[in-house]
């Protein structure tokens, strides 16, 4: 079987958790949490959301010539 990329996309829930955000709940600091992770900032979404719904949001930026339909790809299902 042989795959090729033909493009990516992105998707990134619009709510922001920030450092200080995280601070406000619990016992730490944007700066602790900066030198030890380098993250300043997370998105988060809510509980009803699966992670295909981010998938499938993430392909809408693509150009639509590499936006295909279920139909235009050949699944193979293994054997239960």
């Amino acid at each position: 079987m042989r795959a090729k990329i033909i493009g990516t996309g992105s998707y990134l829930p619009p709510k922001v958790v920030t450092n200080d955000d995280l601070a406000k709940l619990v016992d730490t600091s944007d700066e602790w949490i900066r030198e030890r992770t380098g993250i300043r900032e997370r998105r988060v979404t809510d509980e009803k959301t699966a992670t295909s719904d981010l998938a499938v949001d993430g392909r809408y930026p693509l150009p639509a010539e590499f936006v295909r339909a279920e139909r235009d790809y050949e699944f193979e299902h293994p054997e239960r």
